[in-house]
């Protein structure tokens, strides 16, 4: 039986094969509005032709095959260094695509026997079921390469599809699937079609009616063998791999769907901005570039929320929970990655997953019930009304910090109930169910499962602290001018918001250093694990809190409740504080590299974007392409976390027993 990685390896050929023809794009990329010069154009020309041969031979002859590869890479780069030199978006992009395909190639394995097996029909399935997913990947990279030339970009699409279907054509006939046949048939003659009538629409909409077709021929005669694991296994066989892969999909669905005209007031908006807005969206911070309110249409906005909603739960709970509601039943397979993804057990999952879904639709419908109810009395129009209050009480739940209000909740600093109602929505929304429906017996001092009491010990803290420091802090800075009782409040509104939320009640323009160090420290902290806010987690801060107590008073053991906290779970709790400080410096580093806006704001940008929150002292409006980049690239390692970033790259070893001699190290 083959292993996963080397039936990877041949069907890598397939993909490459079918993807070749997008090099040619490359010179006419971008917005510009001048052509590009024939040696762009000649050296696009070779480089497909070069990346086909590479395709051809990477398994037959992998040195050549490597060398051709990289050259293909070089000859594609130089052919659109002039887009790259006047597009910083286009430049780190390219960069990223650059060092990532270095990488694969510089990494490709595979064996002689393994190329031996040629002769046999065993390879050729796996080369279909890469090649076949390349049509709508290439035309999603052509939507992303914003190509000006519209028929060059449809010849482009169909030259891809044509070398997919021949991949899929001698599989059907080796399968004898004369239906497939016919129906492939049918697509290359549409798409033909469409190439005479320069209809570059009749030439997508075949290729992907097509890619359903032939994913169902190719589900239907099952290729390959029944124990390998298909393309997709690397992606959706390890939580992090799952979980990257998942929001990433997630954030270019809403990148193209914001990206339309008629998402917009304004017409279609900067391919830049709608990647920014859909990250923000789906990864719950809240920053934004555009007016939410006077940018979007109402199409616009109920994207956003839709992303905010998705984001929020985790696309992979809802399409579990959907698939056990409709009968389906996961493999022992899916539910061992669910529990790993959940923190929950095998058994508990469907009940646990089940429990999200119903309180965070419980709580949203409370609260948008309620907020409406409050806006229209406020002065909002009936259906303005409802439909800011449905918006608010998601994007408040989910700690995503969008408003329909362009200087967010500032207006409504004077109105209580609206204050409270949010923050209550925070509060919940940024806790595990489970933690949130243990709050009446923690208040009454009843006995709840430990991490449960860490969690809300910790917020608890926190919320006081916060409210106490800012009104302390802000007396007469922020909070100047308003009454003592409304004082109050906005402070507590804003010790919770600052932690995950992003909405502000007051102006952080020209907040007090003090109050800046506090947000900065509570913006990273964060909320509790389960919920939907981001940061290293209050259970982490707990857990080192405790950890340093015991060391201070010489104890050799974390004791909480009868209980010993397990070294592993520390060992992880630093981990988790390690390397979001990593990731933060790295960040804010590359911010102050690239962006002429003042280092306090810097750190206050990027420190809102890796902890999720959606706060902004102004720097966001004031980022260019590169640093619009930066923090999308921060607000995506920050929702899932520094540590899955650092865990794509490992696997499962087995745990070795093996006891070491101890030695002492000196640290003082």
């Amino acid at each position: 039986m083959r292993s996963a990685k080397q039936s990877a390896s041949t069907g890598l050929e397939g993909a490459l094969l079918a993807l070749s023809p997008l090099l040619l794009l490359l010179p006419f990329s971008g917005n510009g509005t001048t052509l590009p010069g024939l040696w762009q154009v000649i050296l696009a020309g070779v480089a497909t032709g070069t990346g086909m041969l590479c395709a051809l031979l990477l398994t037959r002859r992998p040195l050549i095959g490597r060398v051709l590869g990289r050259a293909a890479v070089i000859l594609g780069v130089t052919s659109c260094w002039p887009v790259l030199t006047d597009n910083p978006f286009a430049a780190l992009s390219a960069a990223v695509a650059f060092i990532f395909i270095m990488a694969v190639l510089h990494d490709f394995k595979f064996s002689h026997h393994a190329a031996d097996a040629e002769k046999h029909a065993l390879n050729m399935p796996h080369r279909v079921c890469w090649a076949v997913p390349a049509v709508p990947a290439a035309i999603v990279i052509r939507h992303f390469l914003n190509i000006e030339e519209v028929r060059l970009g449809a010849d482009v699409i169909a030259g891809t599809f044509v070398l997919a279907q021949i991949l899929f054509v001698r599989w059907a006939i080796n399968e004898r699937a004369r239906i497939a046949i016919i129906l492939s048939a049918a697509g290359l003659i549409s798409v033909g079609y469409g190439l005479l009538i320069a209809s570059g629409i009749q030439i997508t909409a075949t290729a992907l009616v097509m890619f359903a077709i032939n994913i169902a021929a190719l589900r239907r005669h099952k290729p390959g063998n029944a124990g390998e694991e298909h393309w997709w296994g690397t992606l959706l066989n390890h939580p992090a791999r799952i979980l990257v892969s998942t929001f990433f999909s997630l954030c270019v669905v809403g990148a193209m769907l914001l990206s339309i005209p008629q998402a917009a007031k304004g017409g279609a908006i900067e391919m830049v901005d709608a990647v920014f807005t859909s990250v923000s969206a789906v990864c719950v911070t809240g920053l934004i570039v555009l007016d939410t309110p006077h940018d979007f249409t109402l199409f616009g906005q109920g994207c956003i929320l839709l992303l905010i909603q998705l984001g929020g739960l985790g696309i992979m709970s809802v399409t579990t929970v959907a698939l056990h509601a409709m009968g389906q039943r996961l493999s022992l397979r899916q539910e061992r990655l669910m529990s790993s993804m959940t923190d929950t057990s095998r058994e508990d999952l469907m009940h646990a997953l089940t429990t999200i879904l119903k309180f965070t639709f419980i709580a949203e419908g409370i609260g948008a019930v309620a907020l409406s109810t409050m806006f229209i009395f406020a002065g909002d129009a009936p259906a303005q009304g409802i439909w800011r209050g449905i918006f608010t009480s998601v994007s408040a739940f989910c700690n995503a910090g969008f408003a329909l209000q362009s200087d967010s909740l500032i207006p409504y600093q004077n109105n209580p109930p609206v204050l409270h109602m949010v923050a209550a929505l925070i509060v919940f929304g940024g806790m595990a169910p489970a933690t949130s429906l243990a709050v009446p017996r923690w208040l009454s001092r009843k006995r709840i499962p430990l991490p449960a009491k860490i969690a809300l010990t910790t917020t608890a803290v926190m919320l006081a602290a916060g409210t106490f420091f800012i009104m302390s802090f802000e007396w007469n800075g922020a909070l100047a001018g308003l009454p003592l009782m409304d004082k109050v409040q906005n402070a507590w509104f804003q010790s919770v918001t600052l932690r995950t939320a992003g909405f502000n009640s007051i102006d952080l323009t020209n907040i007090a250093g003090p109050t800046f160090m506090l947000m900065i420290a509570f913006m990273f902290i964060g909320g509790s694990p389960g919920g939907t806010a981001g940061g290293v987690k209050t259970t982490t801060i707990g857990i080192l809190a405790m950890t340093f107590w015991t060391s201070i008073a010489n104890r050799n053991e974390v004791i909480v409740q009868n209980r010993r906290i397990n070294p592993r779970t520390i060992y992880r709790a630093v981990t988790v504080v390690a390397s979001g400080v990593a990731i933060w410096f790295l960040v804010v580093l590359m911010l102050e590299v690239t962006q002429r806006i003042p280092s306090r704001d810097l750190v206050f940008e990027a420190t809102s974007a890796i902890g999720t929150v959606g706060l902004s002292t102004g720097a966001t409006s004031q980022l260019d392409e590169m640093g619009k980049v930066i923090i999308s690239i921060a607000m995506f390692i920050g929702r899932i976390g520094p540590v899955t970033l650092f865990m794509l790259l490992s696997s499962e070893q087995p745990v070795s027993d093996t006891r070491h001699p101890e030695t002492t190290i000196s640290i003082t």
